[in-house]
């Protein structure tokens, strides 16, 4: 099996689309509604949102998706993963693995100082995982303010 991996560029949109469609499935997203196609234009067009897609015979298969931070403490910005996922037929096959290499290479040549990615307690797998691509847990606990009750 081939596995490409890709940066989209802001003229992916169906690209992108497709790889959330891989979210929803991978993540039971249940009732979920995709936002227009101008949102997630105007967001995929933005330097600071980078999307890496994993693609076997043009399928998209999986992916993740990030956001730039800029810090205060130093002039290099961080990375923040979001969300990452594999289609459940593709997983323990090192798409996960090849998606976190490509991205950490391209934040190293654009000069990012460190990646990082929230994972549950409860979620072993994804524990496993981030681990055996060399991430470091830190002990921290994640606090949400609910703002709006369902998504607009």
């Amino acid at each position: 099996m081939e596995v490409e991996i890709k940066k989209l560029k802001s003229q992916d949109l169906n690209t992108f689309i497709e790889l959330i469609r891989v979210f929803e499935d991978v993540f039971e997203m249940k009732n979920f509604i995709l936002p227009d196609s101008k949102h997630l234009q105007q967001l995929l067009a933005q330097d600071s949102f980078f999307v890496f897609v994993a693609l076997v015979n043009d399928k998209v298969v999986g992916g993740l998706t990030t956001y730039t931070l800029q810090q205060y403490y130093s002039t290099l910005p961080v990375v923040y993963i979001y969300d990452l996922a594999v289609l459940t037929s593709y997983q323990r096959q090192d798409i996960g693995r090849m998606l976190i290499a490509n991205l950490n290479q391209y934040c190293k040549e654009i000069g990012v100082q460190e990646v990082f990615v929230q994972a549950d307690e409860i979620d072993d797998y994804a524990l496993e995982f981030y681990r055996a691509t060399g991430g470091t847990a830190e002990k921290v606990v994640h606090f949400t303010y609910p703002l709006i009750s369902s998504a607009s």
